[in-house]
Parts: structure tokens; sequence; C-alpha cells
């Protein structure tokens, strides 16, 4: 018997603000693709490219993530967007790209932000879905996601999922790698790659972690912080000096 979801609080989100940006439309508001919209065959293409980018995270559609079967279904008007989305999710290289190498917790934060357009509202909805994909499993987990109020009243069922009201900071597919940071430590990415090495090792930070205590060089930054006025010696000037009381004299004590 399933469990049902765990109740927890939405926090306020761009999304969740109806009057926020609605008339600013800027590079920051979504295209949005809509089968209604499609009038030919390049422009279903279109569609499909664009539901492949939001599912997978990626700028090009690779062929071996393609999924033939499901593409034929929509372009001949025999699937939804929704259910063409479901069946992306369910496919075996999103299983072998996203779910084998994420945890949990991880895993509910990308497919909510992929299939719902939003990031996790907090710990507390990654523990209730989590405990979700734990009772159901990954395809009941996102049945439950695609088939919810919110999925229907953002999107329905012919409009491809998109970022919802993103103001500020970088797009989802660009601040969610595939892989989390302790997939990349057990794989040696971290270690084997170039960029992972300037961006970590090279630090200075990582450099400060490595000094023995009591190291001057830890302490640089707080001796950068002190005030640099300098406190110069008092000039005299040679006129100043008076040499005869400087010179000994013969039976002086």
């Amino acid at each position: 018997m399933a469990l049902p979801l765990l109740d927890y609080k939405p926090t306020t989100q761009n999304q969740r603000v109806k009057s926020f940006g609605v008339a600013d439309l800027n590079e920051d508001t979504p295209y949005i693709y809509r089968l209604e919209d499609c009038g030919s065959a390049s422009d279903v293409d279109t569609l499909i490219g664009a539901a492949y980018r939001q599912v997978f995270s990626e700028h090009e559609v690779l062929k071996f993530n393609r999924q033939p079967h499901i593409e034929s279904q929509i372009k001949n008007g025999n699937l939804t967007v929704r259910d063409f989305i479901r069946g992306l999710a369910k496919s075996e290289a999103f299983y072998r790209l996203v779910v084998s190498v994420n945890d949990n917790y991880r895993l509910v934060d990308v497919c909510l932000r992929r299939f719902l357009g939003r990031s996790a509202y907090n710990q507390d909805e990654k523990i209730a879905w989590s405990i979700k994909i734990a009772t159901v499993g990954f395809y009941g987990f996102v049945d439950a996601l695609l088939d919810s109020e919110e999925y229907t009243n953002s999107f329905g069922d012919y409009t491809v999922p998109y970022q919802r009201k993103r103001k500020e900071g970088r797009p989802f597919n660009l601040v969610t790698p595939r892989y989390g940071e302790e997939f990349r430590e057990k794989a040696g990415t971290v270690t084997t790659d170039w960029r992972f090495t300037l961006e970590k090792f090279y630090s200075r930070k990582y450099q400060e972690s490595k000094l023995a205590e009591g190291d001057p060089r830890k302490f640089r930054n707080m001796a950068a912080s002190v005030s640099n006025s300098r406190n110069y010696a008092q000039r005299v000037s040679a006129h100043d000096i008076d040499y005869l009381n400087k010179v000994p004299v013969r039976g002086r004590r």
C-alpha cells in the first residue's frame, strides 16, 4: 500500500506570484511550445526538440537518446505532449543518465525543475517526494508529478514544461549538472577533469586548507583587512641635531 504524500509548506517563489512579471516580456521570458500552435510537421519537430532539451537538459538532441516510437505517435496525433514527456522520463536513456547516478533527494530536485518548471521549495518537499520514490518507485514518482494538479494547471496536456518566471540566476539546465558532486567524486571526475582541478585544487581556499596550523599564510586575508595606514618615523632635519653635544669632551662626565 502506497503511502500518501507527506505535507510540506510551499515557500514563495516567482512562479507562485501571479502578478509578478505578467507584462514584463524580456530575455528571461521563456518561449512556450504548444502542440495546438503547430501548423506543420516542422513545427512538431521543433516541439519534440524542445521536449528533449527540457527533459534531458541537453542543448543538442543526441541520437542515442532519441525515442522514435513515441516520436511517431505524437507526430500522428496519437499522443499528447504530457504523455510524450512521460515516455521520455520513463525511457532507458533518462534512467541511465539521470536516475541511476543520483540519490533520491537530488533526483527529486532535478525532476521538479524539469517536469514542473521550478526548484524544490525546501528540504521537507524533497523528503516527501523521496518517500514517494521509495514506496512506488521512480515510474510511479513520474506519474505522480505529471498527473498532479500543479502540472495540469501549469502545462496541461499540450504544452512542453518550461522554467516558470525566471527573474534572476541562470536557467536550470546551466546550473543543474547531470551528475551530483558525490557521483563525480566517486567516478573520479573531480580529480581527472582539468576544469574541476582548476576550480578546486588550485583555489586559494584549497591551498590554505593544506597549510599547517599556525602558518602565517593562513592569516593573509585577516592581515589584508587591517587598515593600511602606516606610522612613519618622525622626520628630523640635520639642522636640529646638536652635534657638539654628541662629541665626547675629555674630562666631561
